[in-house]
C-alpha cells in the first residue's frame, strides 16, 4: 500500500493509478525539506538528481556516499518521533517496513505529507517503486527515464546470467547470521531469494517464507554449491573462516569448495537503481564471468 498521510489515504487498489497519474502525489509541485527513510528511497532520489531536496535520512542509507553527510535520523525499524521531527521535514518519504507503529502514528498525525511506498522483489516492484517516488517529488519524467533505462539493463544481465548458468544452475543458500553458531537463512519470498534467482541461481532454501533458522540436517541436506552473505559489521558479522570452521558448512559442497561470495547488504537487496550491477556481479561471482 502506498499511503500518503496528509489528510487522505491511497491504498493499494490504487497504487497504478498514483504511478500513471499525471498529478502530483502532494500539492507541492517539488518539495524539499525531504526526509528518505529506507537506503532505496534515498538512491532514487539522488538518482533523480533531487538530493539538494533531502534533508535527512535513516540508517540504511548509507549510498552514495554524500547521503552520509546528512543527519540521521535513526535505523527505519526502530524510529523515534523525536528524532524525525527534529529535521522540521515538510514530507517524509519511506519504504514500507518503517516502524514502530507507535511512531509511524505520530508522524503521520503531525500534519506532514507520509508517504509509504510498497517494496515489490522483482524489476517490476523496482520500477513501480521509482515511478512512486518520482511523483512525490514532482519528477515523474526523470523517474520514466530512470524505470527505462534500468529496465533495459535488467533485462540483458539476467539474460546473460541464465546463459552463463546453463542446464544446471548452482544451488546458492543465503545466510543472514551464524550467532551461536545457528544458520539463520533465507527462504522463499525474500529479498535474497529473488536475487539468487535474477542471478541464474536456485535458492537452496526450500519449504519456508522469509528469514528463519535452519538445522543441521536442513543445510546438509540442501547441500548449496555457494554460501552468500551480506557485508556487516557488529555482533551479527561472521569472516569466511568462522563461517567454513562450522562443521555443518564445511560438510556442504560450498564449504568444500570454500565458495563464500559476501556483498553489501544495501547494494545485494536494496532493489534500487544499482540492482542491474548487484545481479550481474553476484551472477560474475557464482559462474567467473
Amino acid at each position: 500500500m502506498i499511503c500518503c498521510r496528509s489528510g487522505f489515504t491511497l491504498r493499494a487498489s490504487a497504487f497504478a493509478l498514483l504511478v500513471a497519474s499525471a498529478l502530483p502525489v502532494v500539492a507541492q509541485e517539488k518539495p524539499g525539506g525531504i526526509v528518505a527513510i529506507g537506503g532505496s528511497i534515498t538512491e532514487i532520489i539522488f538518482a533523480l538528481g533531487a538530493s539538494d531536496r533531502l534533508i535527512a535520512r535513516d540508517t540504511t542509507s548509507n549510498y552514495p556516499a554524500e547521503a552520509q553527510a546528512l543527519p540521521d535520523v535513526g535505523y527505519m525499524r526502530a524510529l523515534s518521533p523525536e528524532g524525525v521531527l527534529s529535521v522540521d521535514p515538510q514530507m517524509i518519504i519511506s519504504e514500507d517496513g518503517a516502524g514502530p507503529l507507535e511512531t509511524i502514528n505520530v508522524l503521520e498525525a503531525a500534519n506532514i505529507p507520509f508517504i509509504t511506498v510498497p517494496d515489490a522483489y522483482s524489476a517490476e516492484g523496482i520500477i513501480a517503486k521509482i515511478n512512486a517516488v518520482g511523483q512525490a517529488i514532482g519528477e515523474p519524467e526523470k523517474a520514466t527515464q530512470l524505470a527505462g533505462d534500468l529496465t533495459v539493463r535488467l533485462d540483458a544481465v539476467v539474460q546473460t546470467a541464465r546463459q552463463d548458468a546453463g542446464q544446471e544452475p548452482k544451488k546458492v543458500l543465503f545466510i543472514l547470521s551464524t550467532q551461536g553458531g545457528r544458520i539463520m537463512a533465507s527462504g522463499q519470498n525474500t529479498a535474497a531469494s529473488a536475487m539468487i534467482e535474477m542471478a541464474g541461481a536456485q535458492n537452496a532454501a526450500v519449504g519456508f517464507d522469509g528469514y528463519k533458522p535452519m538445522t543441521d540436517e536442513a543445510v546438509i541436506s540442501a547441500a548449496p554449491d555457494a554460501i552468500l552473505m551480506m557485508e556487516r559489521e557488529g555482533d551479527h558479522n561472521s569472516t569466511v573462516a568462522d563461517l567454513l570452521a562450522l562443521p555443518v558448512i564445511a560438510s556442504t559442497p560450498a564449504g568444500e569448495t570454500g565458495a563464500v561470495i559476501r556483498m553489501d547488504g544495501l547494494y545485494l537487496l536494496g532493489f534500487g537503481p544499482r540492482t542491474a550491477d548487484a545481479v550481474s556481479d553476484l551472477s560474475a561471482a557464482l559462474y567467473g564471468s
